[in-house]
């Protein structure tokens, strides 16, 4: 039904098109004087063009009693067709219909992407009974029920975990780059991913109460909450239309011609006025898509203007997203750390442990060599990996992983370790023939623009703040780094749209910065949703205002600056709109304007604000982006 819905609004623009091209060549032709039919070619625009004003005019005072710029317009065409001043009335529609179109391109219908949502919510589930294990609807499950959870599966409702250990992307929910370790006792969500082992739960939350249904009804929320920007014309339409009639009719009382009434009617006509926003917004946004910006909601970029707080995302949005290995750290003497770094990579080299691969990944980035193949490797959900390179066994995991086999960790090896682990780093600890060796330490790293477009936007007059998901001492350390002041951290996708709320609710418009699917609630809350378009969820896209496609953010503070000059030049169009329009009034009541040389007035005017409108569209900030340049520290600069 949406799509049909879709289909048949382009196919209104493509006919409100071609109506506008016959109008506009119907009107040169009455201009001079030339048609092939009995009757004057403005009639074209007239019908084409002023038959729908007019209609929507009736049925808006007919059944909300609803007084918009269209009100006055229709007035003005009726007068100008019964005293037969044909060419002003289809000039006066033609201009109205230019600037309805303009608003149809650029104000697009809400995108919630709850659909997409929905996809992710499980279909099935594995529920353990006496009779052993059968496959049912995931929304039969009942609290209590206990369910079996393969690798690979989605988990289906929310529960704790009662046997199995396992690694779980939590990313859906939480947005963190890394998978969670999970054993029993520990709670999982519904709709993240189980990567590795098989475990057992018992469901606590199930049907509308699961964590992937509360994320639906938050993202509908905050789409249903978001007010929309009213046309400034319909916003003083009320105004305009008893000033223009007051007027009207006053100056025919007091000097008997009609003519003069009219002529008030057509110069008061809100063309200009009409024309002032849409054309600056579509300019804007034409300068937005050359610096990598999809503008997919018309008035975000007025919205955008009036922020205050812009709020980052930080796993893939002020970080790259990706585990990278930071530092490599032996804590014997007879071991360097480069041996160790390659026993390590060989040991990981057939994990499908995102931080395995991260570990070979970088290996071959910084060695340029590939890791020796193992002779003997083993997958331990949940602790790490064991591998035989040679003649020396390989332990590559958690603490608990040491534990188990009867490994020490050192106390140099914890005070090392625990240096990395303040900053936020996951540390993947190692052993060689069963003794303590060292550990690699692993962090998600930021981008190389991000220090400078933090800086940017402070200097724009915006307040960056850090809204994230992941733990306490990553956003630290994130947050020092970038001179962010305000962090929230182990942030679930309902306390980011509450901390947006609160601050709006204070008269603090907010932009929402984020990738994931985490993210979505709040992108939809948010006064304006920026998405990540490279390596953003779908469903984030969607729930965005506007995508930066080629996730470059330094472009952020040309956006912010890009949007404040737009609403200047909406004003200053304005202005003039309003000016023009009083002074071609005092024109009319004298005489010196008739109809058709008041709508040649309205003409220039509107041609005026066109080109005012269209500057913005290589329009460049007069504050220079800072050069942004990084170094890419080398991993023998770490402790190793």
């Amino acid at each position: 039904m949406k799509k049909l819905e879709e289909l048949l609004e382009w196919g209104g623009i493509k006919r409100d098109i071609a109506f506008l091209i016959i109008s506009g060549a119907a009107l040169l032709c009455s201009i001079f004087g030339y048609s092939p039919f009995p009757f004057d070619m403005a009639w074209i625009a007239i019908i084409f063009c002023g038959i729908p004003i007019i209609l929507e005019a009736v049925i808006g005072l007919v059944t909300a009693f609803d007084i918009k710029a269209d009100v006055l317009v229709s007035i003005a065409l009726i007068a100008s067709v019964v005293i037969r001043e044909d060419f002003a009335a289809g000039e006066v529609a033609f201009i109205m219909q230019l600037g309805a179109l303009l608003e149809d391109l650029t104000v697009a219908k809400a995108r919630a992407g709850i659909e997409k949502l929905v996809h992710l919510t499980p279909r099935t589930a594995r529920r353990i009974t006496d009779a052993g294990e059968e496959v049912i609807d995931a929304r039969a499950v009942q609290v209590g029920d206990i369910l079996r959870v393969l690798p690979g599966e989605t988990i289906p409702v929310d529960g704790v975990i009662i046997s199995g250990e396992t690694s779980v992307d939590q990313a859906v929910m939480t947005g963190e780059s890394l998978p969670v370790d999970k054993a029993p006792g520990d709670e999982v969500a519904s709709g993240t991913v189980n990567q590795f082992g098989a475990f057992e739960m018992r469901a606590l939350k199930v049907g509308e109460d699961s964590s992937i249904q509360r994320m639906i009804r938050l993202v509908q929320s905050a789409d249903a909450d978001k007010a929309k920007i009213v046309r400034i014309a319909d916003r003083w339409a009320t105004w305009i239309v008893v000033i223009a009639l007051t007027a009207a009719v006053l100056t025919w009382f007091a000097t008997g011609e009609i003519i003069r009434a009219v002529t008030i009617l057509v110069v008061f006509c809100p063309c200009a006025l009409v024309l002032a926003t849409p054309t600056a917004i579509m300019a804007a946004i034409g300068n937005a898509t050359k610096h990598g910006f999809l503008v997919r909601e018309g008035d975000a970029l007025e919205r955008f203007a009036t922020v205050r707080k812009i709020t980052f995302d930080k796993t893939g949005t002020l970080t790259c997203g990706t585990p990278q290995v930071v530092a490599v750290v032996s804590c014997r003497k007879d071991i360097t750390w480069n041996w160790l770094y390659a026993c390590a990579a060989s040991a990981e080299l057939n994990s499908e442990h995102p931080l395995g691969k991260a570990i070979v990944h970088s290996y071959k980035e910084e060695m340029k060599t590939v890791p020796g193949t193992p002779d003997r490797f083993q997958m331990l959900p949940g602790r790490g990996v064991r591998a035989l390179i040679g003649e020396q066994e390989i332990l590559a995991g958690n603490p608990e992983l040491f534990q188990e086999n009867g490994i020490e960790l050192t106390e140099e090896m914890r005070k090392r370790a625990d240096i990395f682990l303040a900053k936020g780093c996951t540390v993947i600890y190692l052993s060689v023939g069963l003794e303590a060796a060292g550990f690699i330490a692993l962090s998600d790293t930021l981008r190389q623009d991000a220090a400078n477009t933090v800086d940017a936007l402070k200097a724009a007059g915006a307040v960056p703040v850090l809204l994230t998901g992941d733990h306490k001492n990553a956003a630290g350390h994130i947050a020092r780094q970038l001179h962010i002041s305000e962090v929230h951290a182990d942030c679930l996708p309902e306390d980011k749209l509450n901390w947006i709320s609160s601050w709006e609710k204070q008269k603090q418009p907010v932009c929402m910065i984020g990738d994931g699917i985490n993210d979505a609630p709040a992108l939809k809350k948010a006064c304006v949703g920026i998405a990540m378009g490279g390596i953003g969820s779908d469903i984030a896209v969607d729930a965005a205002d506007i995508v930066l496609v080629n996730d470059d953010i330094r472009e952020l503070p040309h956006l912010l600056r890009l949007a404040r000059r737009m609403m200047a030049a909406i004003r200053l169009n304005l202005t003039f709109s309003m000016t023009l329009n009083f002074a071609a009034i005092i024109l009319a009541i004298t005489g010196i304007l008739n109809p058709v040389t008041g709508a040649l007035v309205h003409n220039a005017g509107s041609v005026l604000v066109i080109i005012n409108s269209a500057l913005l569209l290589g329009w460049k900030s007069t504050h220079a982006s800072p050069s942004f340049s990084f170094t890419s520290a080398s991993l023998r600069s770490n402790s190793r």
